[in-house]
């Protein structure tokens, strides 16, 4: 039987699990938008794609975080 501090202790650390995510997305969105640049740069020969898909990624990263946040009211 659980008492009634537990389930708020174990929604506190739901919480703490989620922004921790949040932490994390914008930055692997960003690494995840250059390396795929990159390696499309590689593939045909060009120098502007990593520009563009880092800036893609920042991009998706933002409206993801953006998506998330508003969840929460």
């Amino acid at each position: 039987m659980k008492m009634p501090g537990e389930k708020k202790e174990g929604e506190a650390w739901r919480q703490v699990a989620r922004y921790t995510a949040l932490a994390v997305l914008l930055p692997m969105t960003t690494a995840v938008g250059y390396g795929i640049g990159y390696v499309l740069d590689k593939a045909f020969g060009t120098s502007y794609l990593k520009i563009v898909c880092l800036l893609l990624g920042i991009a998706s990263g933002f409206v993801e975080m953006i998506r998330e946040l508003n969840r929460d009211t």
